[in-house]
């Protein structure tokens, strides 16, 4: 089992895009209020004080869409300045990322995660839910503003929609070829959006690798970072290729990860809320950080359990709550 060190933080539940698998069409959102989310003094407290105390080291930022938050910028340069800070990235559809990449890498984060589901725009148009002007050149410019500026890896996030994208895996997979790029094939799956999981169903990590071994081949790779990605490369590629398999090829048992939620929810695990804590409502009513602490150090010791249940139940889809709103 490895040490559970990493968390994921969701900065916000809001996003300015509405993905389909993500926030889809019909869905009934209903975002925090304002006032119900952790402050900024507020998260910067629970790491301080909480979460690096209990050893956690490694930090992703995430939201919804973690480059509304206002003080985003802020958050980063301090949690890299945390003493314990192993590694920090960030998850992030790249819209608003053009002009926040030389502040962010400034600021000290080096990793980043941005959301590339089409090189079609009008097909990236249909997965984000815009009927307007086609964002994905400015996602794109992103992606390259923040290349440029060296984030390294700098990876690319692809969910794999059958009937909708998975007919443009080989050329997703080519940005890993000439370009020091990483793509990383999700396999989709059912959180919120149960109708159009039912009507498209999921392709296997295995069936694309198919694929791509069937055009170029395919060697094991590596790349720094904290997931579940199974890592190959196209030989002699600059880049490389991950598969995180949730539905074909379950990777609870090494999990190492808990979720901040932007509402101060502590969570063990993506589909499944047994322990869940919620840190905000403490923190308000005085509870002294020490039993916070105690707490959260208590859930660590019972993450084990929940894992390997997760992992023997075979179950998706526990939470009523969308992607955007657990904070993915």
């Amino acid at each position: 089992m490895n040490p559970v060190d990493y968390l994921r933080i969701s900065l916000v539940d809001r996003c300015n895009f509405r993905c389909q698998y993500c926030m889809p069409e019909g869905a009934d959102i209903q975002y925090a209020l304002q006032q119900n989310l952790l402050t900024q003094p507020e998260l910067i407290t629970l790491l301080r004080e909480v979460f690096i105390p209990v050893g956690f080291t490694r930090f992703r930022l995430t939201g919804g869409e973690p480059l509304v938050h206002p003080g985003v910028v802020e958050i980063v340069r301090t949690i890299a300045q945390f003493p314990a800070t192993q590694d920090l990235s960030m998850t992030t559809n790249g819209f608003l990322l053009a002009g926040l990449a030389q502040d962010l890498h400034n600021a000290g984060l080096r990793r980043v995660n941005i959301s590339l589901d089409s090189l079609d725009p009008d097909v990236f148009n249909q997965i984000i839910g815009n009927r307007g002007r086609s964002r994905w050149q400015q996602v794109w410019d992103g992606i390259q503003t923040a290349y440029q500026v060296g984030f390294n890896p700098l990876k690319l996030n692809v969910v794999v929609i059958p009937g909708v994208n998975d007919q443009e895996v080989l050329d997703l997979a080519a940005l890993s070829i000439d370009r020091e790029w990483h793509v990383r094939f999700i396999e989709f799956m059912p959180i919120g959006n149960d109708d159009l999981f039912q009507n498209r169903g999921w392709v296997s990590s295995e069936e694309l690798r198919q694929q791509i071994r069937a055009k170029w081949g395919l060697t094991e790779g590596q790349v720094r970072g904290n997931g579940p990605a199974d890592v190959f490369r196209i030989p002699n590629a600059k880049g490389t290729l991950g598969f995180i398999s949730q539905m074909s090829e379950c990777f609870c048992d090494r999990c190492n990860r808990m979720r901040l939620s932007a509402d101060g929810w502590l969570r063990p695990c993506l589909l499944n809320e047994t322990g869940q804590i919620d840190l905000k409502t403490g923190l308000r009513s005085g509870i002294p950080l020490e039993h916070l602490r105690q707490q959260v150090s208590e859930l660590l010791l019972l993450k084990p359990e929940i894992n390997y249940k997760q992992r023997d139940s075979g179950t998706t889809g526990a939470y009523s709550r969308t992607m955007s709103q657990i904070g993915g």
